[in-house]
């Protein structure tokens, strides 16, 4: 865990050790002739210049540097501490470490101790190793400071663990600017939200038979992707593209869409080329997530029967297959001009019959779950012109974070 063989072990308790040597060279050039005496006092110049640099150094450093010793007692704190957490070095050397570290902090950077220490027992020993932690300090005023710190072993001749140096850098100008990054990118995803929302209601408005549809299948496919274990970020994309997988129907003429009688050949011919249109519409958004892919897939089938490319399998991106299940799903459900409801039941029996033949054996095995085992059911329409606000839940969540490096960070 330390950098400290050859010269850096001049610094830290290295500095003792040099000390002890120069002062066996004085004593040794003592009783030689006056030659010798040159020579010692060269040495004594040596040293005094080696510890002075050294001192100079970490006083003058504007990171805040500290050596405790295996017990976790300080041996040494630089001035910079004082502007960091407000105690004066005389202050700071009173106080334990558990005194200046929050309690989880603590509890990261004794572990962090236990874990080294456990390593080198181990015979796994690198002496270039070490170790960042992103911690808090308690202030003398009580606030509290994040601190970015890296640990590392100071050594003695035989290489052996004897103190601990950190270096910690105050990293609150850098929280500040992530906390501004995520809220900024949280007003971003609520403005793509609040304009897929404002595609629906012209979707909606030209087929009211099909109101809700989208939304009913948007959630559908987001209790789908975190049942099989999507992260949040594609969850997120998905929701948006399923908001949205019906706009290219907007190209489709109205009588067509609200035509009670069934469609002509020519007039499903049309309807099939909605996904299409609704790529050519996306596709120029500069969406974090494949939004348009997803649309343009959604009527894919695992076996290639889909259109309108005939894709199969693996070629259909995952969140296409989940939202081809709930599509499925509401659309069956749901009461249509050419012919009534067909139920929740007679849907699902649709799926697992052709489960992984038309449908992502996953997608219809987490659907089936939902809906059996989790009494899964539909949110209440969001009615056109109503917020997003009961709908969101994207947009990146501020977590804490504690990183670490195994080599040097």
């Amino acid at each position: 865990m330390a950098k400290s063989h050859g010269k850096a072990q001049d610094s830290g308790a290295g500095l003792g050790r040099n000390t002890v040597q120069g002062k066996v060279d004085l004593d040794e050039a003592a009783t030689e002739s006056p030659m010798s005496k040159r020579k010692c006092r060269q040495v004594e110049r040596a040293v005094f210049d080696t510890e002075e640099r050294y001192r100079l150094i970490a006083e003058r450093a504007a990171d805040a540097m500290w050596t405790v010793d295996m017990n976790m007692r300080p041996t040494y704190i630089s001035p910079a501490i004082t502007p960091l957490v407000g105690y004066s070095v005389q202050e700071a050397m009173a106080r334990s470490m558990q005194e200046i570290f929050t309690t989880v902090s603590f509890k990261l950077v004794t572990g962090l101790l236990k874990e080294e220490l456990s390593r080198e027992s181990r015979g796994q020993k690198d002496l270039a190793r070490s170790r960042t932690l992103e911690l808090e300090l308690i202030h003398k005023d009580g606030s509290l400071v994040p601190v970015e710190v890296k640990y590392t072993f100071l050594r003695d001749a035989q290489a052996r663990p004897v103190e601990v140096l950190a270096i910690a850098r105050d990293i609150s100008e850098r929280r500040k600017a992530q906390e501004e990054a995520r809220q900024n990118t949280e007003r971003l995803i609520r403005a793509m939200e609040h304009a897929i929302q404002a595609m629906t209601i012209v979707v909606e408005m030209r087929d009211p038979h099909t109101a809700g549809h989208q939304q009913r299948a948007a959630q559908l496919a987001c209790a789908i992707a975190k049942e099989i274990g999507l992260s949040k970020e594609r969850i997120g994309g998905l929701r948006l593209a399923g908001l949205i997988h019906d706009i290219g129907k907007v190209r489709v003429p109205a009588e067509i869409l609200m035509n009670p009688d069934g469609l002509s050949e020519p007039e499903f011919m049309m309807i099939k080329a909605h996904p299409r249109l609704g790529y050519e519409i996306l596709k120029t958004i500069d969406f974090p997530w494949p939004v348009a892919k997803i649309v343009l897939q959604h009527h894919e089938r695992m076996d290639g029967s889909g259109y309108p490319s005939g894709l199969s399998g693996e070629d259909i991106v995952m969140e296409a297959r989940i939202l081809a299940v709930a599509d499925v799903v509401d659309a069956m459900a749901s009461h249509r001009p050419y012919r009534a409801a067909l139920g929740i039941d007679k849907a699902l029996e649709e799926i697992s019959q052709n489960r992984g033949v038309l449908y992502d054996s996953r997608a219809v095995d987490a659907c089936l779950t939902l809906f059996r085992d989790k009494k899964f059911e539909f949110e209440p329409h969001t009615k056109v012109g109503t917020s997003l606000d009961k709908i969101y839940h994207g947009g990146l969540q501020s977590r804490p974070r504690v990183s670490q490096s195994g080599h040097v960070s």
